[in-house]
């Protein structure tokens, strides 16, 4: 009876097992039937990918022969805090690293070409242009653009966009293959991504992953796609695409605390990106859009509700250009933006980039709220002037006595007349070099330093004394302007 009961059992057992493995492998191959496969995206779209070289003949940038650390370094420099930076051996601008100094051309000779850096771009058109980062082309003579069969042409800088980093490159050859655009705008958090580009310089590089995010504020005029797709130096330029194999993005930074890869990060959406690139390919230039008001601050919750606001949304004026659109159509200081022709203004920055993206001459209707009501206004849309005076940077052969570089790395001189006006600023030193600490936090010449943390900046003398007189244990706070833009820069004096 026993044996009899076992063997039942057994059988019963078995069958259980059986009928687990069963739905086990059902189970696997269906969730493995729902994971997507890249291949045949990658095997159509990768030959569209491109690899960018650039080299340079200034004697300031560091030569390498392949990508390093240097060039992971100098990568992770535009999106970190100076004190989180690692300090790769053998970089000149770091801490504690033996300062080289490279032979110097006669006067009549040619400086020889260095390597610059590496990127990624795709190509758009069968003739030849190619969209890339404007940080990849930054400061490059040279810029060689290989296919994945090998071919190296040399590229012509078609134009760039600092304040939404594309750059357009050409290059001399017909009958390319060339990358689908998409629509960033119907991008959802959640839908799988893919990444391919130059890591590190391994050519066509593929890296996959989902959208963690949208409208990330870590730009001025660029809503960037967030991404978990591994993206690291040599990426930038690169397309990120979604599951039908069409660009939405190209892969612009990374976010990183400790000089590494940390699962998190950004690409320009490609609305963004191609609306930039055909202007640049069609004028050489980008045209945006002004009204002429100042939006510093955001809403507070303290503020939307003394002021009878349901939320924080929206954008609060804090002055009005005289003789500007705005202050022709009547709009007034303190005065919040709620909506721009229907659609809703979240922050000041997304009605910076609303206007910004608004093609000059558009007429727009603005919803405000003023003094406890709702108010529209209709808003004829002036144009950022393109030929905007970037002030020169003094001739060291005046600046002598200034000629050695401060704690922080640069020389100064005093800004001209005529680039006072220009840039519409009353005091302020100008940079004329910039090396170190200055030189890794962004910092470069032509830039006017207006303030030192709290302190105005009257002259060179007194800009180098209350360098002098910083703490070294403390963060440093510069209120630079650069062309029509004012912002803080921190960096941290180099310890010896």
């Amino acid at each position: 009876m026993t044996t009899r009961i076992d063997k039942s059992l057994q059988r019963m057992m078995a069958s259980i097992l059986i009928l687990a493995g069963t739905l086990f492998f059902v189970n696997a191959k269906t969730l493995a039937k729902d994971l997507p496969d890249f291949t045949e995206l990658v095997e159509k779209h990768g030959p569209a990918v491109v690899n960018v070289s650039t080299k340079t003949r200034s004697g300031n940038q560091r030569g390498q022969q392949q990508f390093d650390e240097n060039d992971m370094y100098e990568f992770f420099r535009r999106f970190m805090p100076p004190d989180a930076l690692p300090n790769p051996r053998g970089n000149p601008n770091t801490p504690n690293s033996p300062r080289r100094n490279p032979r110097q051309p006669s006067p009549n000779q040619e400086a020889p070409l260095r390597d610059l850096g590496l990127g990624s771009g795709f190509i758009i058109s069968t003739d030849g242009y190619v969209i890339t980062n404007a940080h990849v082309v930054q400061r490059a003579d040279e810029v060689t653009v290989t296919l994945t069969d090998k071919r190296e042409f040399k590229a012509k800088v078609i134009g760039t966009d600092e304040r939404t980093d594309v750059a357009v490159l050409k290059i001399d050859v017909t009958g390319l293959p060339k990358l689908s655009i998409g629509d960033s705008d119907k991008v959802r958090v959640g839908e799988w991504v893919l990444a391919i580009g130059s890591p590190f310089g391994f050519e066509n590089t593929v890296t996959a992953g989902i959208v963690s995010a949208k409208s990330r504020d870590t730009g001025d005029f660029v809503p960037f796609i967030q991404t978990d797709a591994a993206v690291n130096p040599g990426n930038s330029g690169g397309p990120l695409f979604n599951t039908k194999g069409e660009v939405i993005g190209i892969n612009s930074q990374i976010f990183s605390g400790s000089g590494g890869y940390l699962g998190i990060s950004f690409a320009i959406p490609v609305n963004t990106a191609m609306n930039v690139a055909n202007q640049l390919i069609k004028t050489g230039k980008v045209n945006r859009g002004r009204i002429g008001v100042s939006i510093p601050n955001p809403i507070t919750k303290d503020l939307a509700e003394s002021l009878g606001l349901p939320n924080t949304k929206g954008a609060l004026i804090d002055s009005v250009e005289k003789d500007t659109p705005a202050d022709k159509a009547g709009i007034l200081a303190q005065d919040i933006v709620l909506k721009v022709n229907g659609k809703q203004i979240e922050t000041n920055i997304d009605l910076s980039r609303t206007i910004g993206n608004t093609a000059p001459g558009t007429k727009v209707v603005m919803s405000i709220w003023r003094k406890g009501g709702l108010k529209e206004i209709t808003v004829t849309v002036g144009e950022i002037p393109s030929d905007t005076r970037v002030a020169k940077a003094p001739d060291k052969k005046d600046e002598k006595k200034e000629a050695t570089p401060n704690r922080l790395g640069l020389v100064v001189g005093e800004v001209a007349a005529d680039d006072r006006k220009a840039l519409k600023i009353d005091s302020g030193v100008m940079v004329s070099d910039s090396d170190g600490a200055a030189e890794r936090a962004g910092i470069r010449q032509g830039d006017v330093i207006l303030a030192v943390n709290n302190t105005d900046v009257k002259s060179v003398s007194q800009f180098n004394d209350i360098i002098a007189r910083l703490d070294a244990k403390k963060a440093v706070a510069l209120l630079i302007r650069r062309e029509n833009q004012t912002r803080y820069v921190t960096l941290r004096i180099d310890s010896k």
